[in-house]
């Protein structure tokens, strides 16, 4: 980027109300959906997963998370892990339920998220790709996803 669009952008941002220039949240009817992100992936990687901050149901009724698509991957599924003894297991599953009021982490290290199969390229730290999401009840929403190396000392999946 050159200097002049570097500074023009930076004014931009500056203009922007307080904590709008770092917003990266989004609506579907009732669910606010908070910070979607991915991690970087090994060159070689055919799988990567998309994570939330959190799925939030600020509504009176259920809603569920239906589905996903993005350019990245051949197919995106919905994934819960789960412990059997020594053995962490990981299986699709057809949708994913927000009830009423329901706050949900979908963070990296956790037992849920968006499994992204057959990668088209490798997610490297700082990228940004647009996922989306499909809600029963609050319909189809397109987000940005954005690519960050975890915290240290954060659990990782290997998928």
């Amino acid at each position: 980027m050159n200097r002049k669009r570097f500074i023009a952008c930076a004014v931009a941002l500056l203009a922007l109300p307080p904590g709008l220039a770092l917003a990266h949240d989004f609506k579907a009817g009732d669910i606010r959906i908070d910070h979607p992100y991915a991690t970087p992936t090994p060159n070689q990687a055919r799988n990567g997963a998309v994570y939330f901050r959190e799925l939030r149901n600020s509504g009176r009724q259920a809603d569920r998370l239906l589905s996903a698509r993005t350019a990245v991957a051949a197919s995106v599924e919905i994934h819960r892990s789960s412990t059997e003894g020594d053995v962490m297991r990981m299986r699709a599953i057809g949708a994913l339920d927000l009830p009423a009021g329901a706050r949900l982490k979908l963070r990296h290290g956790g037992d849920t998220h968006l499994m992204l199969v057959d990668l088209q390229r490798p997610l490297v730290n700082g990228d940004r790709f647009p996922i989306t999401l499909r809600f029963e009840r609050g319909g189809e929403k397109e987000v940005m996803v954005w690519v960050q190396q975890p915290r240290e000392g954060a659990i990782e999946h290997r998928h």
